[in-house]
């Protein structure tokens, strides 16, 4: 008879704690670093603690991956409960998260720790965790598990529009000119996954109201989906009401069962900064 299998992954899924606990998914915390205080990235220090640091001092958070030793006490006591391991993480190009993993799996028991590379971030991956928990309810083995995600992984539609550049030029991911370009002609870039790795897509103009629906209503159109779930993911400071009103568009949009609306931590505000916005869902891949 085939052990249980739990799923787990990483900080970085922004999945929020009712989700985590709805689709029984457990995670482990990357680790932050703001100035001389170090801490796990549990959802404890927030966005709004990250902007308010930012505005004060004009520095940005750290975060490092999680170490194989941590991984090893995490897989440990999961593995202690009689479960086999279905472990996903961020995209092994923008973390050494991943590759940490591994290491870890390799040095417990064989066959039991499964891990998968998301080649997303944020709930693009989180994507991925749903659908396993999915799988796991349907009774399907760990390994099976782990193959089917592998499989869908390319099929995460992630992507983010951001209100600045700021925080991209001040963690060293775009130059000075280009930023101050980018404001100055108010343009709003959009970034998606492509291949592991975040590329920027588009670029827009005008209010981030108007910003938002024509990025959305671009992004769906015309797509095939996997209706059980899509995210509006964001990183604060996005009005409640613009965020009901482009709920209800992405149900106009696409037939999606729920359209969950969460903020993302640290990882990605720290490089996107207020007001990031993006929608993420599966697109049906070809069987």
């Amino acid at each position: 008879m085939p052990r249980p299998v739990c799923i787990t992954y990483d900080s970085t899924c922004d999945l929020t704690p009712a989700l985590l606990e709805r689709f029984q998914i457990r995670t482990v915390p990357l680790t932050i670093q703001t100035g001389e205080r170090i801490f796990p990235d549990d959802g404890h220090y927030t966005s709004e603690d990250l902007y308010a640091d930012f505005h004060r001092d004009g520095t940005l958070p750290k975060t490092a991956a999680v170490s194989p030793e941590q991984f090893k006490e995490f897989f440990g006591a999961i593995l202690a409960e009689g479960f086999d391991i279905v472990h996903i993480d961020i995209s092994a190009d923008l973390s050494g998260t991943c590759q940490n993993a591994l290491i870890a799996a390799a040095e417990l028991e064989a066959g039991r720790i499964h891990v998968v590379d998301s080649r997303q971030l944020s709930t693009g991956g989180g994507l991925l965790a749903l659908q396993g928990a999915k799988l796991r309810d349907e009774g399907m083995a760990a390994g099976d598990i782990a193959d089917e995600l592998r499989r869908l992984a390319p099929h995460s539609d992630t992507s983010f529009v951001l209100d600045t550049l700021e925080y991209m030029w001040k963690g060293g991911r775009c130059s000075g000119v280009a930023a101050l370009g980018a404001n100055m002609l108010k343009l709003k870039p959009c970034l998606e996954m492509r291949e592991g790795k975040l590329a920027v897509c588009k670029k827009y103009r005008g209010s981030m109201d108007k910003v938002y629906r024509q990025y959305i209503t671009e992004r769906l159109t015309g797509k095939t989906v996997m209706p059980d779930h899509a995210f509006i993911t964001h990183s604060g400071e996005v009005p409640e009401d613009t965020l009901r009103q482009l709920t209800e568009l992405v149900r106009q949009l696409a037939p999606f069962k729920e359209v969950f609306v969460t903020q993302a931590g640290c990882t990605v505000s720290s490089h996107c900064g207020p007001g990031t916005l993006g929608v993420l869902f599966l697109r049906q891949p070809a069987r």
